[in-house]
Formats: structure tokens, C-alpha cells, sequence
């Protein structure tokens, strides 16, 4: 999950230079094209082959496939107006929904110094989505874009608990191939008019790089680690991780270029690191 996290910041900074681009439909039904074809080769490679039952009840993978498109497309529609740092901000707040749904589905239960964790982090996501402004943070004052992708970020959360109730023992791979699968095809079907319409042959650099990495590093390589670690933590703690992905696009957006965020956002950094921390220990 610590890989993940990593992995996933990367997507931020390469969706806000991208989202303006293509249509995200288009680009989302394309990473998962693409993203289903990775895991597939990697599966063909595997000497042995995995064990499982890829082919039981395949509904499972369909319900999957549909969260989690939903989520990247969400991603997309949000990143064409909110800042990068501000969408990972967003991200982070997925652990509190995580262990919602955690306990809807799964009756995980939450200790108090996990609650204490998940709220100390809300805090500070929420410090960075708002710059620290008091008075905007009250009036639950927030963009068009952090707003769009926060209804996306609930069907991350969800994914995580519903990934260990559908799960039927199949190996981590395979039911990842599925699930990718099975959203390339609702994500064709259902972005077809917006995959037609883009001029494929002629979108910038930008989008190419965008797409492979998001494609081969922030959908097939986090989907195995999430299905790994989601069969072995409680759905809050897999979360977790989430609340270092801010640093993390700070560090890359210092790295592209961009200016360092403000000093006013560091205490909600701090937070979040801080929430980490607390909810690691045994």
C-alpha cells in the first residue's frame, strides 16, 4: 500500500496536464483496455499458472468493473478544474468512507484510536482542499472539480470492503483481469459516442503518457496491490495509505516544475502523516 500510494500521486499530476484533452470516458475506457491486457500477459508469463476460479460467478466482476470505472471517470471529470494537490487532498478522505462501507458490508469493527486516526486525517484533508481558509472550510466552500471527484472517491471506498465480500479465494490476478475486463466492456458500451469522436491519431504527447501510465502503474499494479492487501487488512487500514499521496504530488509537482504549495497547507500535511502513523500501530 506504501507502492501504492506512491503510484497513484503520479496520476494527479499527469491527469490535470491531460483532463482538458480527451473526454474521460474516452481515455478511462482506454486505460482499462490497455490496463486488462498488462495483467493478461502477466498472467500468460506466470509459470505455474494460477489457481482459482476466474469463471465463478462472473456478476462479481461486473459490479467491480462498474465501481471502479465509475471512480476513474469521476477521477478524470474532476481533475479538468481542481489543482493536483487539492484531488489528492480529496483522495485522502476515501479511509473515512472506507471504513463505512468496511462496516456496512463487513461489520468491521473500528477501535477508538482508529477513530481518532480517521478524523485527525479528515481534518487535515480537508485543511489542504480548503488552504486553510477557516471561513471557506465552514461554509464548505469547494470547487466544481474536488466536488465531482469526491463523489468518485466514495466509489473507491466502496470498492475496497466489496472486493473482500465478493472475494471467493481466486488468485489476486486473475480476479483483477475480470474485474478490468468487465469495465473495459461497460466502459465501451457506454462511452462509445465520446471514443468515436477523438481524434486518436492526433492527441497531444501529454495524453499518450498520461494514458500508459495510468493504464499500466495506477490501475493494473494498484489493483493488485489493493486485492492483496484488502484480503489481508481491515478496508480502513488499506485506505491508510491514502493520506500520504498529497506529499507525494507535492514532490512530483516540485519536480515538473511547479511551485511548492503555500506554508498555510503544512499543518494539514502534517495531519495526514500524523493520522498515519496512528493508524499503522498494532
Amino acid at each position: 500500500m506504501l507502492l501504492f500510494s506512491a503510484l497513484v500521486a503520479g496520476s494527479f499530476s499527469l491527469g490535470v496536464r491531460s483532463a482538458n484533452l480527451i473526454d474521460p470516458a474516452a481515455i478511462t475506457a482506454a486505460r482499462f483496455v490497455l490496463a486488462a491486457g498488462v495483467i493478461g500477459g502477466v498472467i500468460l508469463a506466470m509459470r505455474p499458472a494460477p489457481t482459482g476460479q476466474p469463471m465463478s460467478a462472473p456478476w462479481r466482476n461486473v459490479l467491480l468493473g462498474a465501481v471502479f470505472s465509475a471512480y476513474f471517470v469521476l477521477m478524470f471529470e474532476g481533475l479538468k478544474t481542481a489543482p493536483a494537490v487539492s484531488a489528492a487532498a480529496v483522495f485522502t478522505l476515501t479511509p473515512v468512507m472506507s471504513a463505512f462501507f468496511g462496516w456496512l458490508l463487513m461489520r468491521q469493527r473500528m477501535t477508538l484510536r482508529m477513530a481518532m486516526a480517521l478524523t485527525l486525517g479528515g481534518i487535515g484533508a480537508l485543511w489542504v482542499i480548503f488552504r486553510g481558509d477557516l471561513a471557506a472550510m465552514a461554509r464548505l466552500e469547494f470547487g466544481r472539480g474536488e466536488a465531482v471527484y469526491l463523489l468518485g472517491c466514495t466509489f473507491h471506498a466502496l470498492y475496497t470492503p466489496l472486493v473482500r465480500k465478493l472475494d471467493r479465494g481466486e488468485n489476486a490476478a486473475v480476479f483483477t483481469l475480470g474485474t478490468l475486463t468487465a469495465g473495459a466492456v461497460l466502459l465501451t458500451i457506454w462511452g462509445w459516442g465520446a471514443i468515436r469522436a477523438t481524434d486518436w491519431a492526433n492527441l497531444p504527447a501529454i495524453v499518450w503518457v498520461t494514458l500508459i501510465y495510468v493504464a499500466v502503474f495506477a490501475s493494473a499494479a494498484t489493483l493488485v496491490l489493493v486485492q492483496y492487501a484488502t484480503l489481508r487488512l481491515p478496508a480502513a487500514k488499506v485506505m491508510a495509505y491514502t493520506y500520504l499521496t498529497p506529499a507525494w504530488v507535492i514532490a512530483l509537482e516540485a519536480l515538473l516544475g511547479q511551485s511548492l504549495p503555500g506554508a498555510i497547507i503544512l499543518p494539514g500535511i502534517a495531519a495526514t502523516v500524523a493520522a498515519l502513523a496512528l493508524l499503522l500501530r498494532d
